[in-house]
């Protein structure tokens, strides 16, 4: 666990060697180029992101291991809307709200039968999920390109029986982000180590006490869950990008009796419609897991606004 510690503050921090008179100039550069999850709002801005994503596997791990085996399709659709806000006169302190809403079917549905949000208490589950009140912070005046988000993710779905909805777990999650500029302007390195805590009771725990009517949704609780990414962008005009992206994530067990891993592989690209609006699309495809992991395809639109 040591290892992967060092590993996730190196993968955050590691560019930070880079002088501040390495950073591009910033005047002529669109919100694409400039305003990367690193970078903070001025005060009185909005930054508005309605992000989709729908994953969906036929393939997942077994106990314990990471062979591979078919199973009926399962496809999960997330809605993630995050709204913030500059409050501080340097432009270093930014608070905001993230919400979720949710839709999952299973037994072999199509992926698109998601979109119905269906809850038919057999093989279908939709609804809100999780409330979240944000902070960004860029820790240092001299490196505008570091920064990190602190969320703290509140579950306000009811407990019912069946259906897998979502973790119930209060998950604090805090990401670090650091982005370099290099090649006239024309390409960006960024990369991201998160470190989340799953609060609550154990799934043991749950089954014990009798009360909860779902212990597979505390299947993280007690855990600690560590993303570690980094993308890779080229800018071919100021208003478009395209990027690749490859992520290691751990699910490591801190009294659940439960770890994950797995390896995904991505692309994507973004596009400026207007000067406070632009749009992502992106791919993903888990290559590798490990206990229960499934080995699924992500496909993902976003809608951005800065104010």
């Amino acid at each position: 666990m040591k290892k992967i510690a060092v590993l996730a503050i190196a993968l955050a921090t590691g560019f930070l060697g880079f002088s501040q008179e390495d950073t591009e100039d910033t005047t002529t550069r669109s919100n694409i180029q400039e305003f990367t999850p690193s970078k903070l709002l001025n005060k009185g801005q909005w930054d508005i992101k309605f992000f989709n994503s729908l994953y969906t596997q036929t393939k997942a791990t077994g106990a314990g291991t990471g062979e591979s085996f078919d199973i009926p399709r399962e496809s999960f659709f997330t809605n993630t809307t995050e709204i913030y806000t500059g409050v501080s006169n340097n432009s270093r302190i930014n608070v905001g709200l993230v919400f979720q809403i949710r839709a999952n079917t299973f037994n072999g549905q199509s992926a698109t039968s998601v979109f119905s949000f269906d809850n038919n208490g057999v093989d279908s589950r939709s609804g809100f999920t999780t409330i979240a009140p944000s902070i960004r912070v860029q820790p240092f005046a001299n490196v505008p390109n570091f920064s990190f988000t602190s969320s703290l993710y509140l579950p306000i779905f009811k407990d019912e029986p069946g259906v897998y909805l979502d973790k119930r777990s209060t998950f604090w999650e805090t990401k670090f982000f650091y982005d370099k500029t290099f090649g006239g302007g024309d390409w960006q390195i960024f990369t991201e180590a998160d470190f989340g805590f799953n609060f609550g009771e154990s799934a043991e725990e749950a089954a014990e006490s009798g009360e909860a009517v779902n212990v597979g949704e505390r299947f993280a609780n007690n855990s600690l869950f560590l993303p570690l990414s980094a993308f890779l962008s080229y800018f071919p005009s100021a208003k478009s990008t395209i990027f690749v992206n490859a992520q290691q994530a751990f699910l490591i067990d801190l009294g659940n009796n439960f770890e994950q891993n797995y390896t995904q592989l991505g692309f994507g690209g973004k596009y400026q419609l207007t000067k406070t609006l632009n749009v992502e699309a992106s791919y993903g495809k888990f290559i590798r897991g490990n206990n229960f992991q499934g080995l699924g395809q992500t496909f993902s639109i976003g809608l951005r606004a800065l104010l």
